[in-house]
């Protein structure tokens, strides 16, 4: 009798630590799966692919944190991810793009750390500097309401035209004030800007579209400037809404904003792309 007592017993406690080991092993998984977070990013380009495995290191090595990417081919995709739970965070906007967004729908998404700013350009085939530009210019700048404010304030720091005070941060044609050089300001779609190159006199055109274009520092006469106006271009690390004081994200901005990543930036952007998390704007 007594043999079988401590048969059973034994048995009791071999169920006993595998179920403890079970329970062990669940939590352990758990708190794996809780310190992975998924970016949403658009392009996948060398240098965002370096950018963000030393923010994975970074992340893993200070913070016990993996951090994955999962890439989106369009613009309209990466929000609607992260409000839907299927990403953690997205890292491929800057401000003025989330406001719009989020007044469309429904104020879901919330900035969370600052990422870069790519200063976009004035371009022109037929003068070499800005002053060369004569009286009544033809400038072609993109049509769609965020990349037409931008092209405006760019032509208001570079001194040829000045908006007026009222104007909110997205402004149109229409809040122009003083056009001295009596500018011809001809609206196009953003994909057109830089073919338009021909035709103009100078034109406005976005980094996605000037690279291929191949156009650079020869055809370039004023460059944005990274100011207080143009802070609004500046690219954000988001989070869903509710969600933004989450330390485990608040870790990854950490493991962006650092050292390794800016100097990842200079080797492969130059000046197109520049660290925007330490920037002094005036």
């Amino acid at each position: 009798m007594r043999k079988k007592n401590y048969t059973g017993l034994f048995v009791v406690v071999g169920i006993i630590v595998l179920l403890i080991g079970g329970a062990l092993w669940g939590v352990h998984q758990h708190q794996q799966a809780s310190k992975t977070v998924t970016v949403g990013i658009v392009g996948n380009d060398k240098g965002t692919q370096e950018i963000w495995k030393q923010v994975a290191k970074t992340a893993k090595k200070r913070y016990g944190i993996t951090v994955k990417t999962k890439t989106f081919t369009e613009y309209t995709q990466p929000n609607k991810a992260l409000a839907a739970g299927e990403i953690d965070l997205n890292a491929f906007q800057h401000y003025v793009f989330l406001n719009q967004w989020n007044k469309k729908n429904g104020n879901q998404v919330v900035a969370i750390g600052k990422t870069y700013i790519a200063p976009i350009r004035l371009y022109s085939n037929k003068y070499h500097r800005l002053s060369a530009l004569p009286d009544g210019a033809t400038i072609a700048i993109p049509n769609d309401a965020a990349n037409e404010s931008r092209a405006l304030y760019v032509l208001k720091n570079a001194g040829l035209i000045t908006l007026k005070k009222s104007a909110g941060k997205l402004v149109t044609i229409a809040d122009i004030a003083q056009n001295p050089k009596h500018l011809q300001i001809k609206e196009l779609a953003d994909d057109q800007t830089a073919h338009a190159l021909s035709d103009v006199d100078a034109a406005v055109v976005n980094n996605d579209y000037a690279i291929p274009a191949k156009l650079g520092k020869r055809q370039t006469i004023y460059v944005e400037p990274v100011n207080r106006d143009s802070e609004q271009w500046i690219n954000v690390i988001a989070a869903k809404r509710g969600q933004q004081h989450k330390r485990i994200y608040q870790d990854v901005v950490k493991a962006y904003q650092t050292p390794a990543v800016q100097r990842i930036y200079r080797h492969y952007y130059g000046k197109t792309e520049l660290p925007a998390w330490n920037l002094n704007l005036k």
